[in-house]
Order: structure tokens, then sequence, then C-alpha cells
């Protein structure tokens, strides 16, 4: 071997040795900076001409373990994702209360039985009435608070989809670039290991927005893919949008430079998250609490509409059915009494309607023949110079004629029936409660009814996935035939409707709901809904309440009468007694069956559809309002309990990557000592040849 060969080996060692010493000592160095992985060079004998060369340095790289890595941007994502859901579950939790204590939301229903028991035991007093008054006036106002709330949650979880959409992509940007500095590097033989580094850093955050599928690349760098495959970056970087609509789920899509938008599937991260906030937990929630106080409502307002107050009102207005008056009088059965008396409750007038017979007696005489399209008529004529009946915008108002002798009307309900609710009760001619749009949707219709809603009015739905990504929109045009079955035909039809992802039904008490018929099953929002059944009248998607952002407004509309708050002496609390004898006062102020019939309507069994995580059941209200409670308790507690164990997950998987990628000091000092004999002892052969150069140089 020439001494030329032994100086070019030993320089070789030196710089290897160099090299190896400067990379330690920035393992050293970054011992504590957060995300730092340590490095490590790799040596290999050169070779030329097949004699060796000395040695080079081949590879400087980072200590990685890509199973740890991609396990715990895994487990990054999912706890982001479960940590998010959790905090607002707690939130949403906090504004209904302890439902064991006398001040959450639960509570304030309980306040209205126990006032109207001790208005039950005293009717007469004004100060009892008020407390009512007040205590159903809180529950609804209270009821309102928690939903508008709901709906903040809601909103603030969409804007910041959209924040994070752009926050995604601005990482995506970043990543994508440090992929052609670190090809570059590369290329060169130049250490990229820094780049990657804070690529690395970036790649956490992404994964804790989004679930990403990470793959390094021959070239250097890192692909990243979605879930289902879609490139996030590669070559480039695509860009993500956010789509949603007031009614409508939201998803991501992904664009390219070239080619049409594509919705994409998230599974994880605050992006998931956000997303179940917005379509799912929150909606449901408000859908149950529209549930709740629907039913609430409801259950007032059967005993008030079955009771009367002391003198009776001159006026009952009812409330917009969203029926036309036929439609709505057909199908009732048994029958029910109209009474006019004056301002001390004497009966004047006495109209026996009978439903299934179809006639109506005056003051028990002979029976008069009627039908729904002649009902109002007969009644007019029933009640003659006593009072009269009208039909506007959908509602029934009786009105007793103003003379002295004619105080008043006063209803007993009797065994009328329809659609689970009594006469007076149905056309909401006394309620307690109004609202300020549909919040029961137990129409009465049948398949025989004419639908009347306006031919060639249009409605438009989206099929989506359960994730929130839409399959299509489907326009259905409201048919010229007229009935509820052409209807129903029309919404389930295969080509123009439905029909292939689900059927529409209409159940015995003319509630309209949908089925899906797919597996997984197809989810149907609203996009926009043109319909409008006769004048003014509500559209199919606010008479049938279809969807869970129109049955979760229901929380919203509900209201103590105006008329009823201002004088409490309005309170239905007595009841028409229909067994007195002529000129004996029907209807007395000291009367409190009305009032412990309110009392007790917290106890009566009522039908809840399904809503959020409850199942449809038969219960009492306090039956159900425990079970409300639970649920939302419950789903919180579930939420913990995915955010604690992915926390831990995430912990052990980072702990393991710590114990791989992180610098052990004791193995760099020892890796110091190594690489610096290594220097010293190149150098020594560069000195011995040295020497014998200087020698050989003497003896020339």
């Amino acid at each position: 071997m020439s001494l030329t060969s032994v100086l070019s080996n030993a320089t070789s060692g030196m710089i290897a040795a160099q090299t190896a010493l400067r990379i330690t000592s920035d393992n050293v160095a970054n011992v504590n900076t957060p995300g730092y992985v340590r490095k490590q060079v790799d040596q290999a004998h050169r070779v030329v001409g097949g004699v060796g060369a000395g040695v080079e340095i081949s590879d400087v790289r980072r200590v990685i373990d890509q199973f740890l890595v991609s396990a715990g941007l895994t487990a990054s994502s999912t706890a982001s994702r479960w940590n998010l859901i959790s905090t607002n579950l707690d939130t949403a939790q906090s504004l209904f209360g302890d439902p064991t204590s006398q001040t959450g939301y639960f509570a304030t229903l309980d306040k209205v039985w126990d006032a109207f028991g001790a208005t039950a035991a005293n009717p007469t007093s004004g100060v009892l009435r008020s407390e009512s008054v007040a205590a159903v006036k809180t529950f609804f106002d209270q009821t309102a608070k928690i939903n508008a709330e709901l709906k903040r949650m809601a909103a603030s979880a969409d804007d910041r989809a959209q924040s994070t959409a752009r926050d995604i992509n601005d990482l995506l940007t970043q990543i994508s670039k440090l992929n052609t500095d670190i090809s570059r590097t590369s290329i060169g033989s130049g250490d990229s290991t820094g780049a990657e580094n804070v690529q690395m850093g970036l790649i956490e955050k992404l994964a804790a927005l989004i679930d990403i599928q990470v793959q390094p690349r021959s070239a250097g760098g890192v692909t990243i893919r979605t879930a289902e495959g879609f490139e996030l970056v590669g070559d480039g970087a695509a860009t993500l949008a956010y789509r949603s609509t007031d009614s409508t789920s939201g998803y991501l899509a992904i664009q390219y430079p070239v080619g049409a938008e594509q919705p994409i599937t998230v599974t994880g991260g605050e992006m998931r998250a956000l997303l179940d906030l917005r379509d799912t937990h929150l909606p449901k929630l408000s859908e149950q609490l529209g549930e709740f106080a629907a039913r609430s409502a409801e259950r007032l307002n059967a005993a008030h509409n079955a009771s009367s107050s002391a003198p009776p009102r001159s006026v009952l207005e009812g409330r917009d059915t969203g029926l036309d008056l036929p439609t709505a009088i057909g199908g009732f059965m048994g029958q029910t009494t109209l009474a006019v008396t004056d301002a001390s409750g004497v009966i004047q007038r006495r109209i026996a309607i009978d439903f299934t017979a179809g006639t109506m007696s005056v003051d028990a005489g002979p029976a008069t023949a009627f039908t729904p399209a002649t009902f109002l008529s007969t009644l007019n004529t029933s009640l003659g110079a006593f009072g009269s009946a009208t039909f506007t915008n959908r509602a029934l108002t009786l009105t007793a004629a103003g003379t002295a002798t004619a105080a008043g009307i006063a209803i007993d309900e009797g065994t009328s029936q329809k659609a689970g609710k009594a006469f007076s009760h149905f056309f909401g001619l006394n309620d307690l409660v109004r609202s300020s749009g549909q919040t029961l949707y137990e129409t009465g219709l049948r398949t025989t009814d004419p639908h009347g809603f306006t031919a060639g009015d249009t409605l438009t739905f989206r099929l989506t996935q359960q994730d929130g990504r839409p399959i299509r929109d489907v326009t259905i045009s409201i048919p010229a035939a007229t009935t509820m079955q052409d209807l129903l035909n029309t919404l389930n039809a295969n080509s123009t409707g439905v029909g292939l992802v689900g059927t529409f039904s209409l159940d015995a008490e003319g509630q309209l709901s949908f089925a899906p018929s797919t597996t997984p099953p197809i989810s149907l929002a609203v996009v926009a809904d043109n319909t409008q059944r006769g004048v003014g009248g509500p559209s199919v998607t606010g008479l049938f309440g279809l969807g869970v952002f129109e049955r979760g407004s229901r929380a919203d509309r509900l209201f103590v009468d105006p008329k009823i708050s201002q004088d409490p002496n309005k309170l239905a609390l007595s009841k028409l007694d229909l067994t007195v004898t002529a000129g004996t006062p029907a209807i007395s102020p000291g009367n409190g069956q009305g009032a412990a019939a309110l009392a007790a309507a917290g106890e009566k069994k009522v039908r809840f559809d399904a809503a959020g995580t409850l199942s449809a059941i038969t219960a009492s209200l306090t039956d159900y309002a425990a079970q409300f409670g639970a649920a939302i308790g419950a789903s919180a507690t579930a939420a913990d309990n995915q955010k604690l164990a992915n926390q831990a997950v995430a912990t052990e998987v980072a702990q393991r990557r710590q114990s791989v990628e992180g610098v052990n000091l004791d193995e760099e000092l020892v890796r110091l000592t190594t690489f610096q004999q290594a220097f010293n002892a190149s150098a020594r052969m560069i000195q011995a040849a040295k020497e014998l150069f200087d020698v050989l140089t003497n003896i020339i």
C-alpha cells in the first residue's frame, strides 16, 4: 500500500469521525428539545478498484420506529377527537345542572307540579295562581335558553371546523415544501434530519386535526394520505374545503389542481370531533330537549283544555293546526260538549257534539246531522245568538256573544278523540302553552285524506353517509294527485323519490316518518323545502317535523299564553259540571279540579318519539325526565371514558417512542469517546505517514 493510500484512508477516517462527533454533539445539545429525534451515522467501508480505500458516511438518519410513529399518530388523532367531544359534552351537561338538585333544569318542571298542587288546595288565591303561571314560564324560558346555548355551541363547532380546515391546508403546504427541501438535500448526500424533525412536528400537529396515513418516500420526505387513500401530500399539496349548510351535515372535500371536488371520509382528529358535535351530539340533545318540552306542553295543554277558568273565557282561540277544517274534523270519534255560560257560570246554551254519529243537539233537543264540510255552519247554527265559530289561518276560534247573560264558553272534552287528543286539545282552544310553529307532529291525517300541498312545489332531500358525506340530492315535486297516499307514492318512488334507500310511512296518528332500508343506513336531510299546505300554511318539513334540525327547534317555540301571563285569573282551574240542575252554576271559582289535573299532568303516560339517544317509549313526564337526565350524563361519561382511554394509549405510545427516539446521555457520551478515539487514531496514522514521507525525502 502506498503512503498516499495510507493518508487517504486516514483522512477518510478523520472525516467520518468528525461527522460522527458533530452528530453526537447535536444529540447531546438537544437532549431536552421537545420533538427532537436522535440522529445516527451509518458508516461503510469504501472500495476503489476492489481495494479498500478507507471509510465513508453512507447516511445520517433519524432513529425512529415506523410502527410506533404510525401508532402514535393514530393515538394522537383519536385522543384529540375524544378530548374535544368530552369537553363540549361536559359543557352541555352543565347547562341542565345536577338532576338531583333543586336548582337544575329538571327541578323547574317539578316546581310546576308543586305550584299547581298548592293552587288546587286554594284555587281562589291570586298569589298561588301567579306563582303557578310563573313556574310554567320559568320552565319554558329555561328550555329556550338551554336550546339557544346548544345551538350556539353547534354554530361555534361549525366556525371552528372552517378555521380547522384552513389550519390543515397550511400544514399540508408546509409539509409539502419540506418534502422538496428534504429530497434536494438527500440527493446531494446532505444531512436532512433537521428538516425531517421539523416536518415530523408538523405531521404530528396535522394528526391532531385529522386522521392520516404517512409513508416515507424513497427520494426523501413523506407521502400523506387520508384514511381511504386520497393523497394529501406527495409531489404537491392538495386543498381541503369544509362544506356545510344550516340544515345538512358538514363534510370535508378534497380538491386537486385538476378535477372535481371529492368528499372524503374523516374518522379522527379535531375535525371529526367538530363534525360529530355539529351534526350529531348537539343536535340530538336539542332534538331530545324539543321532544321533552313539546310533550310537557302537550300534557299541560291537555289538562288545561279539559278545564275552564271561572268565569269562562269569552273567546277561545285555537292554534294553527296546519290543516283545513274538513280534514281536521274528519276522523274524530266520540262526544264532546260546548257550554255557553253567563257571568256566574250558569249554562245558557249547551251543544252536544257526537263525532261518531255526525250529529249536534242543542239543549238536549233533536240531533242535527253534519259532515266535516258542514261542521262550522252547523256549529254556528247551534250556537245561534249565544256565540259564533270561525276558522281562519287553519285555527278554530269560539266566541261567546257579547250579551249580559253570555259571559264565556266552556268545554267538556267527553270521549272525543283524534290522534290521541280530545276536541279542544286537538284545536288548542284553551292552551296554557302556545307555540310559534308546529311542535307536535301527530296530524291525524289518513292516507285517504287530501295532502293539501300545492302541486308542483318542490322539496329537496340530501342523502348522506353516516359520517355526513353527501351521496346525492333528490328533488321531489308535490303531485297533482290529491291524497296523502299519492304524496307517499311520490316520496317513495324509486326513480324520482327516495324509494331506493328507504320508505316514508304514515302511522295511525298521522305522523310521517322515514325508515332507511340500506345497510349501513342512509341519512336524510332537508336541503330546501318550498312546499306549502294551503295559502300561508306549513311546509311538509314543518307539518311533519322531518329532520333533526326541525325537531330540535321546537324548544325555542314554546311560551305561556300572553293573555294568561297578564291575567292569571284566566287559568283554567275549574271543571265544567254538566250534572248540575238548571239554573245552578256549572262552573265555580272554588272548584280546583282543573288545578289538580294540571298538578297530576306529570304522572300521565304519554307517547314520546325516538329522540337523541332515547328510543320511542310511552312514559310519564317524570319518568322521561329521569331517563333524559341519565342519557345526558351517560353520553358525557362515555365521551370522558373514551378520552381517558385514548389519552392513556397516546401516552404509552409516546413513552415507547421516547425510549427509541430520545437522547440517552450515557450512550451519547460513550459514542463521543469512541469517535474521539477513532479521530485520534486516524490523526496518528496521518502523523506516522508524514514521518515516513520525511524520512524518504531526507534519504533522497
